[in-house]
C-alpha cells in the first residue's frame, strides 16, 4: 500500500491522520532559548496558552532530513510500497526542501515529494484526499497525480485578526501592502502562488467575516469539500452554523496549531475548499 507522509503544518486533527493512517513529521517552535517538536512537546492548547499569555515572539523550524528519513524507515516497516509526501509550501517554508533532500537518498521504496503550494487546512484538505487515493489501492504514480491534482484545485480564503505575527515572522508575501493600516482594518487574505496574497480589507470583524461567507455562497454547488480553519476564534460556533448553512453538510474543522498559529496569530477564521 502506499503510505501518505506530510507536515505537521496540515493542522489536521489527530482523528483524521489516524483515520487516514497518515505519518506527520513535525516542525519545530521555538519560544526562547527551547525548541519543542510540534504536537509532540507542544500541544496547540500550551501554544495558545503561551502566545497569547505572555509577550515571547515564538520562531519556527523545518524539520530536518533526518527527520523524514526516520519517517520513510517507520513507513517501510509498516509495510509500504511507496510514499507520496506533501510539504507545506515551499515558498514560506524549507520543510519541501527537507523532504526532497531525504527522498534523493532513499533507495528501499518509492518516494515522491510533493510541493502543495498551501497551507494549513488547505495542504490537510489535499492530505485526505491524496490518502483517499491511496486507500482505493492505486500506484504511487497515480496517488501522487491524485496529490498534484488535488493542490491545484484548492484554496484558502480567510480572515486575520491582524497581520502583526505575519509581520513579525516574515511571512507576509504579497500581503505587505496591507501593513500601513495593520491598526486600523481586518484584513481578508488568500493564498496564491504558495504565499499570503491580499484579498481584501474592511473595517470591522462583522464585515469581514461577512465578506468570508459571501465568498464561499459565490462558490455555489463548485465546492466538493470544505474546512473552517481557525485560531482560537470566539465566534467560531456562530460562524460554522452559517457555513453549514451554506455548503449544506458538515465541513471538516480545523484548529490552527503552531507551526501557523505563530504567523496568523490568535482570532483567524475562514474557509479552505476544494473545487470540483
Amino acid at each position: 500500500m502506499i503510505r501518505i507522509i506530510t507536515d505537521s503544518g496540515c493542522d489536521l486533527p489527530e482523528h483524521a491522520l489516524a483515520d487516514h493512517r497518515v505519518e506527520v513529521v513535525p516542525l519545530t517552535v521555538r519560544f526562547g532559548d527551547t525548541d519543542y517538536l510540534d504536537r509532540t512537546d507542544l500541544t496547540i492548547g500550551e501554544f495558545w496558552d503561551r502566545l497569547t499569555g505572555g509577550d515571547e515572539n515564538p520562531q519556527t523550524a523545518a524539520p530536518s532530513v533526518g527527520q523524514f528519513t526516520e519517517a520513510f524507515d517507520r513507513m517501510v516497516i509498516e509495510g509500504a510500497d511507496g510514499l507520496v509526501v506533501l510539504c507545506m509550501s515551499s515558498a514560506i517554508s524549507a520543510t519541501h526542501r527537507s523532504a526532497t533532500l531525504a527522498s534523493e537518498a532513499f533507495d528501499a521504496i518509492p518516494v515522491r515529494v510533493i510541493d502543495s503550494r498551501l497551507v494549513s487546512g488547505a495542504l490537510g484538505l489535499a492530505v485526505l484526499e491524496t490518502a483517499e487515493s491511496a486507500f482505493a489501492g492505486d500506484d504511487i504514480d497515480t496517488v501522487a497525480a491524485a496529490a498534484a491534482d488535488a493542490c491545484e484545485a484548492i484554496s484558502l480564503y480567510a480572515t486575520l485578526d491582524t497581520l502583526e505575527y505575519l509581520r513579525r515572522g516574515g511571512r507576509i508575501g504579497t500581503a505587505a501592502a496591507f501593513v500601513g493600516g495593520l491598526l486600523d482594518v481586518k484584513p481578508i487574505i488568500s493564498f496564491e502562488v504558495g504565499e499570503v496574497t491580499a484579498a481584501g480589507r474592511v473595517r470591522t470583524r462583522k464585515r469581514a467575516i461577512g465578506d468570508v461567507l459571501d465568498h464561499l455562497r459565490s462558490l455555489g454547488d463548485r465546492v466538493q469539500r470544505l474546512g473552517v480553519i481557525h485560531s482560537e476564534s470566539a465566534d467560531l460556533d456562530d460562524f460554522v452554523a452559517e457555513v453549514k448553512e451554506i455548503y449544506g453538510d458538515d465541513p471538516v474543522i480545523i484548529r490552527i496549531g503552531p507551526i501557523v498559529g505563530t504567523h496568523a496569530g490568535p482570532g483567524a477564521l475562514g474557509v479552505v475548499y476544494r473545487l470540483r
